[in-house]
């Protein structure tokens, strides 16, 4: 059997061989449940809370009034690891986050390190979160703050089983409180040091500004820099995403501009408002600054809205923490360097073992550190982890494997990843050596782990040996499998034309006598017909794809493609054999190569798909493909494909989803009423439109004084329930 580039796009006993070499272990999918919102929603609350609610007062006790501005810098500093987690969630979207792309780009003792120290550094974070719960309720009841946190934890944990949609959906409800308490807390804030403070007291307050010089304010942007760290937690979720190649990139940049602003005007009131020796010593600074200002309000209301704003806070950054750390054990488990049980996914179709595991470990947290030490221990990991992040977009991108298709593309690239690798070194340096031991411990602990289970459980190397070529054998040419696979669930991009190449395909109906070979040079000779490229090129390229195994064999079908420079736009043949086809063909000495489709049961191919694209665009090419490929994966196609009447239900049948229909215009049938009508004069339904009439081997461009034929073929576009309305009128529901 020559080799199938594209065999992890079917699940047949191929792929689950080649995905278990990959170190991987085939299961369920996590629900794509996550809009643009809930991206907002889970960045944005893992930010606030510790960031706003606790750190100001420590960080204006190792540097004064400037921490405002290490929050500021801090928000700049953060731009390469957020761009950088972009781009790899929007071309990896997968459970895990920094573990997935660290095991992809740097192979998997990298990944162990990204896997298992980010797992710590995000409980440690939502640990200190659920601490910071317990101090702000204690201003109004006397309890244990540790005892509080712990129970929350349970909490937390409890909806995360249930499911990630409930989760976010709390998650929504939390941010929407939080970000309008704080709007009005802002606005309250600088209407109070700009109107009713006089400009002695503002000059005052900010005197000296930098009493700890410029070693103080990078010690605290260093410290305060895990107050930015969750906005590049939603990466870990990526695979719950819908639409990722839009939703992450837009999310994460609307959660830091937001929190930006919040941070450093925020801070700037507290250090106007409040006592410099009061406000490094108070772990509830804005309730206090609220206090301050808000005393218009009745009965302390202000103090109040202060307060539900931050459990609001704490709470959803305990909530996302659990939501995001979980998946880190779970995709660990997919690839064998944890045990293989919690990647199971339990009754509510949640990891729930990892998330019991993830709730176990804040629990020791809680009990184990106090605020402050949490804190940096966190931001020290957290800044190691985005050096590497920053480093896997470099070696992906340097790998040139061909299906890393991001859908956004970090800016000044390479720049931008360099300087955020600097940054976090010298972020690191400045944090003291409690900081810096604890990250060498974590890396120490997690190469042990690796070298001790890890290590026999995978057979795997990253794409630092595709960039490394001349390494030879270390290159690991499963990691383009499996990019492929991801490619086919992602699916197209709304610019990718698609639809528009399937309806003006060319058809062939291949004759019982017909040949493999035959159908290629058939093909060929159509496509030389639209595009300017010779047919004995077009020909040869086809027929050495199959001599070489460079042509997907899925299902049945065959996916003969090129990429071709003289070329602008894609042109696609459908070629249908009812009898079967052996794929074989001959080389100039007469020797025969042959190929054998995935399903081995019928080795015989009955569907061609000939591809050509430009050059230059070799992400669209392989979307074009892997949409094929995910409509050959549909349930009865092959069998549909084989009982289509004629040409245009072939194209139909490439197309058919939610979005499309095809009428055929009779007049036995419901669509009788639209023959000898203009199209202006026909009632569609809103968001709908007709896209293409065939009558004959003719195609009719659509408009308006258009008058619809018996026989026309007219194929519509729209929102599915408009679609869904059509075929019901017309077809029954159907």
């Amino acid at each position: 059997m020559l080799p199938c580039p594209y065999a992890s796009y079917s699940p047949c006993p191929l792929t689950t061989h080649v995905y278990r070499m990959a170190g991987a272990t085939p299961g369920a999918k996590l629900r794509k449940e996550l809009g643009l919102f809930d991206v907002y929603a889970i960045c944005t609350g893992a930010m606030f809370s510790s960031g706003f609610f606790l750190l100001p007062g420590l960080a204006a006790a190792k540097t004064g009034p400037s921490g405002m501005l290490a929050y500021l810098f801090a928000g700049v500093l953060i731009l390469p690891a957020m761009f950088s987690q972009a781009e790899l969630s929007t071309a990896l979207p997968r459970a895990g986050g920094a573990y997935y792309f660290l095991d992809r780009a740097l192979g998997p003792m990298i990944g162990t390190i990204g896997g298992l120290g980010t797992f710590f550094a995000l409980t440690l974070k939502t640990a200190f979160a659920l601490v910071g719960i317990g101090a702000y309720a204690s201003l109004y009841v006397e309890v244990p703050v540790k005892t509080v946190a712990i129970a929350l934890t349970g909490v937390f944990v409890a909806i995360n089983v249930v499911g990630a949609k409930e989760s976010s959906g709390l998650q929504r409800v939390l941010v929407i409180i939080l970000m309008g308490v704080l709007a009005f807390f802002i606005a309250q804030g600088l209407l109070e040091v700009f109107v009713d403070q006089t400009p002695e007291r503002t000059r005052e307050q900010l005197t000296p500004f930098m009493p700890f010089g410029v070693a103080g304010l990078l010690s605290t942007i260093g410290f305060v820099f895990v107050s930015y760290a969750g906005l590049t937690k939603v990466a870990s979720v990526a695979e719950e995403i819908k639409n990722p190649d839009r939703n992450i990139p837009l999310g994460m940049i609307l959660a830091l501009a937001s929190t930006s602003f919040v941070y450093v005007a925020g801070v700037f009131i507290l250090v106007e408002v409040l006592d410099p020796d009061e406000l490094r010593s108070d772990l509830t600074p804005v309730a206090t600054a609220a206090a301050a200002f808000f005393d218009w309000l009745p009965s302390g209301a202000g103090v109040v809205l202060i307060v539900i704003a931050a459990l609001a806070a704490f709470a959803s950054t305990g909530n996302a923490g659990v939501l995001a750390a979980s998946r880190y054990p779970l995709a660990m488990a997919r690839d064998r360097l944890v045990p293989t049980s919690l990647a199971n996914l339990g009754r509510f179709q949640t990891p729930t073992r990892a998330i019991l595991l993830t709730g176990a470990v804040m629990v020791v947290f809680i009990l184990t550190f106090d605020e402050e030490g949490i804190a940096k221990l966190a931001s020290a990991f957290q800044l190691a982890i985005f050096a590497l992040i920053n480093l896997a977009v470099i070696v992906m991108r340097e790998s040139r494997i061909r299906s890393y298709d991001p859908g956004y593309r970090s800016p000044l690239y390479p720049w931008m990843q360099l300087a955020g690798i600097v940054i976090s070194f010298v972020l690191i340096a400045y944090m003291g050596w409690m900081a810096v031991l604890f990250t060498i411990g974590i890396i120490a602990f997690c190469i042990g782990w690796y070298v001790w289970y890890a290590r026999d459980h995978v057979v795997r190397d990253g794409a630092i040996y595709h960039w490394f070529a001349r390494l030879g054998e270390r290159r690991y040419e499963g990691l383009d499998r499996e990019f492929r696979g991801i490619l086919k669930e992602k699916g197209l991009r709304d610019e990718d034309p698609f639809d528009e190449v399937v309806l003006r395909a060319r058809v062939l109906d291949v004759s019982p006598d017909a040949s493999y070979e035959d159908v290629l040079r058939d093909g060929a000779r159509l496509l030389a017909e639209r595009v300017p490229v010779p047919l004995a090129t077009l020909e040869q390229g086809f027929l050495d794809g199959t001599r070489v195994g460079a042509t997907p064999t899925i299902r049945g079908a065959a996916l003969p493609h090129l990429r071709l420079l003289e070329i602008s736009e894609p042109e696609l043949v459908l070629a249908r054999s009812r009898q079967g086809l052996e794929l074989e063909v001959t080389d100039s000495l007469g020797t025969a190569h042959a190929a054998v489709p995935a399903d081995e049961d019928d080795p015989l191919v009955h569907a061609v798909f000939l591809l050509v694209s430009p050059e230059d665009d070799p992400g669209q090419h392989l979307r074009m493909l892997a949409q094929i490929a995910s409509r050959l994966d549909d349930p009865g196609f092959m069998d549909a494909w084989q009982a289509a009447p004629d040409a245009q239900a072939l194209t139909d049948l490439l197309l058919r989803d939610a979005r499309f229909l095809t009428l055929r215009l009779r007049d036995d049938d419901a669509t009788e009423s639209l023959i000898d009508r203009k199209l202006m004069d026909v009632q569609w339904p809103p968001d709908c439109l007709v896209a293409l009439i065939r009558r004959g081997d003719t195609m009719v461009v659509p408009q308006g004084r258009t008058v619809l034929q018996e026989g026309d073929l007219v194929t519509l576009l729209g929102e599915p329930d408009a679609i869904q309305a059509l075929r019901t009128t017309y077809l029954g529901g159907a």
